[in-house]
């Protein structure tokens, strides 16, 4: 089942760019957008209820996304819009469509979508300029 929400995200002040080229780079980024949205290291065992948590939680599996069915390189992009945080994940193949993995039996992954639509208050995607990209909303922590 495709991903249907092809308009772009509200315009957004770019607070921190990540440009990953290997799934190995996976772990400095949720280090990394953790700190940028809190001021602070995740701490070990987060809640997933937070915020924070769930920012790093849907951009780890968008990027997942990204490497894996894109072309390098992902490029990770937080930006923020009013009381807004916005994700933007982009990949080199606009091609490739997002999909919902419909078919593939529990433990299989191909849950990264279904995870940011549950997460995120709006998800979407967007082609400008022969990149993909894959953005999801969330609210900025009080």
């Amino acid at each position: 089942m495709p991903f249907l929400s092809a308009q772009s995200p509200p315009a957004m002040t770019e607070l921190h760019k990540w440009v990953l080229d290997s799934p190995v780079q996976l772990r400095s980024l949720r280090a990394s957008l953790h700190e940028a949205i809190t001021g602070q290291p995740m701490p070990a065992g987060a809640e997933l209820d937070e915020i924070p948590e769930k920012v790093v939680l849907v951009a780890t599996e968008l990027a997942t996304n990204a490497l894996r069915h894109g072309l390098p390189p992902t490029i990770v992009r937080l930006g923020r819009h009013d009381l807004i945080f916005v994700l933007d994940v982009a990949d080199h193949s606009p091609d490739t469509v997002p999909q919902y993995a419909d078919d593939r039996p529990p433990g299989a992954g191909g849950l990264g979508l279904y995870l940011a639509k549950k997460f995120a208050l709006d998800l979407g995607w967007y082609i400008e300029d022969h990149t993909k990209h894959v953005w999801a909303e969330f609210p900025v922590p009080s």
